[in-house]
């Protein structure tokens, strides 16, 4: 699980959170606000069980089944890349990036990836009763959480319930980038809000 961050021009944040926090509707919020202030972000999404995204009987996906492997089907309004990875366990990351990167988007969230080392805004939910995460992941720089409770010094607090906050923090990522595109000490604790 290997991502060099120093050759990396195009933001990255990954969205780290338990299952049944709501990152799918958190998402759906922040895009469209994102968009509307002019920032074009691409997203990656683990899935953790066999998808499809074709249809079985349309041309596409007898041509995949038949061994094509890249499958594009593309129309005037949108296009899809099919790729079949058989023999992994995992999707490969960078070569993910590297298929989004060359669109030239302002930013690229990942959601799902929680176990690679890369820049992430934790969402958490008290009332699941899981633990923190920015407690023993260096990559959450942030927390977006419905409770008041004690976060690492360096951890931004961020309310899960205000969208102009969250989707202001977004648009500014690109700008913290730079500095953030490391682990932070887990040495630190307390009640600081950064």
């Amino acid at each position: 699980m290997s991502l060099d961050l120093s050759q990396q021009t195009t933001p990255l944040l990954g969205i780290a959170a338990w299952s049944g926090t709501g990152k799918t509707t958190f998402l759906e919020a922040m895009l469209p606000r994102l968009s509307e202030r002019g920032m074009h972000v691409a997203v990656i999404k683990h899935a953790h069980h066999e998808f499809d995204v074709d249809q079985p009987g349309k041309d596409s996906h007898r041509l995949r089944q038949a061994g094509a492997a890249p499958m594009l089907v593309a129309s005037g309004r949108r296009f899809a890349l099919m790729m079949e990875t058989p023999g992994r366990d995992e999707p490969d990351l960078p070569m993910l990036i590297d298929q989004v990167q060359s669109l030239n988007p302002d930013m690229i969230l990942i959601e799902g990836f929680k176990q690679w080392p890369l820049p992430k805004l934790e969402l958490y939910r008290p009332e699941l009763n899981k633990p923190l995460r920015a407690w023993e992941d260096p990559w959450i720089h942030a927390v977006a959480t419905t409770d008041e409770m004690v976060l690492p010094d360096s951890v931004t607090r961020l309310s899960l319930d205000d969208h102009d906050m969250l989707s202001e923090w977004l648009l500014t990522w690109p700008l913290r980038w730079p500095m953030c595109c490391r682990p932070r000490s887990l040495e630190t604790s307390g009640g600081g809000d950064a």
